[in-house]
């Protein structure tokens, strides 16, 4: 074929390109035309789709193999349930586990969706791979030192850079890698109570799916207890990347962003007010615009706050007025516990799917967005309303940390720069519209024609 006809293909393919946009550019109505429609709409740029490959379809046979926990009825997906957004599938405030599942967890599950853009933990700004290393002393002494720009839903650009933790997985950070969080709920005793390396590699070698192993890393894996397991986890962590309801960004308001769904009255004052500093202003925390090349927001900023959320009586561990997650600086993660103004501080989770959750927080206290939305409203103006009382009457705020560490507790961003007696930011409308958004950030959003 020469050159002139190749030309003359290539036009008469852009011709019907063009005609083709035309088409669809008359059949859809002009979006200001639209009730509720983003007037300036986006291309997101989601993760591609394709089939799973063999590492990710061990590591799927593995996130549902309930017999590597000593109960035999305990799977990485009885916590991270696929039909509740890989979270929690019950009410409980924690899961339970155990030899015979009677166990309580540590802290409320996290959902295992959006991870696959989570930056490693750090303290300070993500560092490129060229950047010098320092440890975590040296930036946290420079933390203390350095000005905090306040949080606020206009300018997340400037409280990107604060010198303040960041990154990594659980509530704590203390994994940087999927393949690394897959090993603790499997060795944990209170959840899947693998017992030990060597238990769950003799386990591995007895699967149905052994098979796999062999194929994928040749018959001496079997030989190697720690490679057998390590090998599983990366499995387990390629069908995370891989399966696209790990990451789906199909929620009404990805659809919204891109010009084909449209919020109603309720949905759009929500989204208004989660992004107004004087009002909820969670957008300071939980950004929700788009990144400069079309990736989905991710509703988090992935740093860490003390929020001084109230103690959760439900937990078998709070009966014991001496004990304390203090989050980031222990009990679980231990190598930056001398970082005592971190105490308290828990990582800010991604709201996408938060609706279908029934706890919240890291101790799971609160059991409805109602409660989640009257907490950041009141705990500073009427801190009655969501801290118990001492047997004088006086209101017990921050009961769930130590005094030493009350000065840990954000009151610079809003809405906590208010104070005793101040108007509340919300009003309950106002919640109840925060809420009517928060509900579009769920996934299988079915956009209109």
């Amino acid at each position: 074929m020469n050159g002139r006809i190749l030309w003359l293909l290539g036009a008469g393919l852009l011709c019907m390109a063009g005609a083709v946009a035309a088409v669809e550019t008359q059949q859809l109505p002009d979006a200001k035309q639209l009730p509720g429609t983003n007037p300036n709409p986006v291309q997101l740029r989601r993760p591609p789709v394709a089939p799973l490959s063999a590492m990710a379809q061990l590591g799927q046979k593995i996130f549902f193999d309930a017999s590597l926990s000593s109960s035999g009825a305990l799977s990485c997906a009885s916590c991270h349930s696929p039909d509740h957004a890989y979270g929690p599938p019950n009410d409980g405030p924690v899961m339970l586990g155990g030899p015979t599942q009677s166990r309580q967890g540590t802290r409320a599950v996290p959902g295992l969706t959006y991870l696959e853009r989570q930056p490693n933990f750090s303290i300070g700004p993500e560092k490129d791979e060229d950047d010098n290393v320092v440890d975590f002393a040296q930036l946290a002494a420079l933390g203390q030192q350095a000005a905090r720009a306040k949080k606020v839903a206009t300018g997340t650009a400037a409280s990107a850079v604060n010198i303040v933790p960041q990154g990594g997985l659980f509530w704590d950070g203390r994994a940087d890698t999927l393949q690394d969080q897959a090993i603790f709920p499997l060795l944990d005793p209170n959840e899947m109570d693998g017992g030990s390396i060597e238990v769950v590699a003799q386990k591995l070698r007895q699967a149905s799916y052994a098979p796999r192993f062999a194929e994928l890393f040749g018959a001496g894996v079997f030989d190697n207890t720690r490679l057998l397991v390590a090998e599983a986890m990366f499995a387990v962590a390629r069908y995370q990347v891989e399966e696209p309801s790990f990451h789906p960004y199909s929620s009404k308001f990805d659809y919204w962003l891109e010009g084909r769904a449209r919020l109603n009255e309720s949905e759009l004052r929500g989204l208004q007010l989660f992004n107004d500093p004087e009002k909820a202003n969670c957008g300071g925390c939980h950004t929700s615009q788009p990144t400069r090349d079309g990736l989905p927001p991710l509703f988090t900023d992935h740093q860490y706050e003390a929020l001084g959320a109230p103690r959760n009586t439900a937990l078998a561990g709070n009966g014991d007025p001496d004990h304390f997650d203090l989050g980031v600086c222990g009990p679980y993660r231990t190598d930056i516990a001398e970082q005592t103004q971190y105490c308290g501080m828990f990582l800010t989770p991604t709201l996408r799917n938060t609706a279908t959750r029934r706890v919240f927080f890291h101790n799971g206290v609160f059991t409805s967005l109602e409660q989640v939305l009257d907490f950041y409203n009141f705990r500073d103006t009427n801190p009655e309303k969501v801290f118990p009382r001492a047997a004088d009457g006086t209101v017990r705020k921050y009961d769930d940390l130590p005094e030493k560490y009350h000065g840990n507790v954000d009151v610079s961003d809003p809405p906590f720069e208010r104070h005793l007696g101040d108007t509340p930011a919300m009003t309950a409308q106002d919640e109840a519209d925060i809420i009517a958004f928060l509900k579009t950030l769920t996934d299988g959003y079915q956009p209109e024609r």
